[in-house]
């Protein structure tokens, strides 16, 4: 099993928040996320009890910039 599998969508945006996210709003059941000089947008679903899959998770990671490693860290 992944360590990326299972994650729970408010934890993930707190991870974002502490390297330097923003939630800019929500519209719908998606948080919108910014960054001062990063031109990406993370669009983050909070549905009510599911966990934020694992490939768009990785292409989150990935738009922010940042290692899995790294933002498995910020996670915890």
């Amino acid at each position: 099993m992944s360590e990326l599998s299972g994650l729970k969508p408010d934890r993930v945006i707190k991870a974002f928040q502490r390297a330097g996210w923003k939630a800019e709003r929500q519209k719908g059941s998606h948080v919108h996320m910014t960054k001062e000089g990063n031109r990406n947008i993370l669009s983050i679903p909070m549905h009510k009890g599911r966990p934020v899959k694992q490939g768009l998770l990785r292409d989150l990671i990935a738009k922010a910039g940042l290692a899995v490693e790294e933002f498995l860290k910020l996670y915890k």
